[in-house]
């Protein structure tokens, strides 16, 4: 398993367990919203979860507007943590 592999399998265990449906597992496809029943404060707790579990800064509101899916999220920390360790 790859590294990437490994951060999306953790943001899909994240977004499962978070999820205001309850739902055994999150693929990618899935919309946070419509299939997972996400609302903006399950989405914020969401947000706050994850920057805590890999050491992100607050995600900025212009950053959020464009993210639909888990497999959005998984893309977006992807790029955040390898911009993060670039640093």
């Amino acid at each position: 398993m790859t590294a990437e592999d490994a951060l999306g399998a953790k943001v899909c265990e994240v977004v499962a367990r978070l999820a205001p449906v309850s739902v055994a597992e999150a693929n990618g496809s899935d919309r946070l919203v419509e299939d997972l029943g996400y609302h903006s404060l399950a989405l914020l707790e969401l947000a706050i979860e994850l920057e805590d579990l890999f050491g992100l800064p607050p995600l900025e509101e212009q950053t959020a507007f464009g993210i639909e899916t888990v497999q959005d999220v998984a893309g977006l920390i992807d790029r955040l943590v390898r911009d993060a360790a670039g640093s």
